[in-house]
C-alpha cells in the first residue's frame, strides 16, 4: 500500500466521512496519518470512491487502489482517466450500484469518468433537481460536495478564510459566481492531515475543509474536468 496515496485520499474524503455523508463511521481514523493500514481499511469501505480506485487501477496495472496517481486522478484529475473507457466505468457502477435510485449515470453513455464530479452530477440525484422546487438545496449540495479550487486569504488558528467561486444556478446552467471569501478548516482537535497552511496558498476544498495544497496545473485539470463533465450533462457551455 502506498503510504501517500493513503493520505492524499483521507485529506479529500474526511470531510464527508465526518458529516456522515460517506463511508464508514469513525471518522476520525482519516486524521491518524501514522496509521496508513488503518485509513486503507476505512477507504475500502467507502462504497463510491473505492469502486473508482479499483477500476482506475485496474485499466493502470496498478495492484494497489491507493496508489497516489491512482487517488489524484479520482479527485483531481490525471492522464489515468484516458484509461478508463466510459462502458468499462458503466459496467462497474451496474454491478456495484444495483438497486440504487436516482441519478443520471445510467443514461451517461460517453460522458461516463471515473473522477468525483461524475460522482457528484450523474451519479447522485442532486443535478435531477435543479428544475424543481428543491433547487436551493440542490444547488448548495452540489456546490459544497464537489471538489473546489481557492486561495487562502488568512489563516486564524485551525480555520482559515478562503476566496474560491461558488456554483450559481441560472435556470439552465451552472456557471461559476462571483469570488466570495468563505471560513473553512484545515484542522481539527490539532489534527490535520497538512503540515500548515499560508494567505496565498492555492488550495482544494470539500464542504468546508481544505483538503489540500495544489498546484496551478492541478487546479486547472479540477476546473476543466468539472466544466467538461457539466457541459456533457448539458448544465453548461464550454468557453
Amino acid at each position: 500500500m502506498s503510504e501517500r496515496g493513503a493520505l492524499l485520499f483521507a485529506r479529500y474524503a474526511y470531510p464527508p466521512n465526518e458529516l456522515g455523508y460517506c463511508g464508514p463511521a469513525d471518522s476520525g481514523a482519516l486524521l491518524r496519518p501514522e496509521e496508513t493500514a488503518g485509513i486503507e481499511r476505512h477507504a475500502r469501505r467507502f462504497e463510491g470512491a473505492w469502486c473508482y480506485l479499483e477500476l482506475l487501477a485496474e485499466r493502470a496495472g496498478l495492484a494497489d487502489p491507493l496508489d497516489e496517481r491512482v487517488v489524484e486522478a479520482y479527485w483531481i484529475g490525471n492522464e489515468l482517466l484516458d484509461l478508463t473507457t466510459p462502458g468499462a466505468l458503466l459496467d462497474r457502477l451496474r454491478d456495484r450500484f444495483a438497486g440504487q435510485q436516482g441519478g443520471t449515470w445510467r443514461d451517461a453513455s460517453e460522458r461516463a469518468l471515473a473522477h468525483h464530479s461524475f460522482q457528484v452530477f450523474d451519479v447522485y440525484p442532486w443535478a435531477g433537481l435543479l428544475r424543481t422546487p428543491a433547487a436551493p438545496t440542490a444547488l448548495s449540495v452540489l456546490d459544497r460536495c464537489r471538489i473546489r479550487t481557492g486561495v487562502v486569504r488568512s489563516v486564524s488558528g485551525e480555520s482559515a478564510t478562503v476566496e474560491s467561486r461558488p456554483l450559481r444556478w441560472t435556470g439552465t446552467c451552472l456557471a461559476p459566481g462571483a469570488p466570495v471569501q468563505e471560513s473553512v478548516r484545515w484542522s481539527t482537535g490539532g489534527r490535520s492531515l497538512l503540515p500548515g497552511l499560508a494567505p496565498g496558498d492555492l488550495v482544494a476544498l470539500h464542504w468546508d475543509w481544505v483538503c489540500d495544497i495544489i498546484t496551478a496545473p492541478q487546479a486547472a485539470r479540477v476546473e476543466s474536468t468539472e466544466i467538461r463533465q457539466l457541459t456533457a450533462l448539458g448544465l453548461a457551455r464550454l468557453p
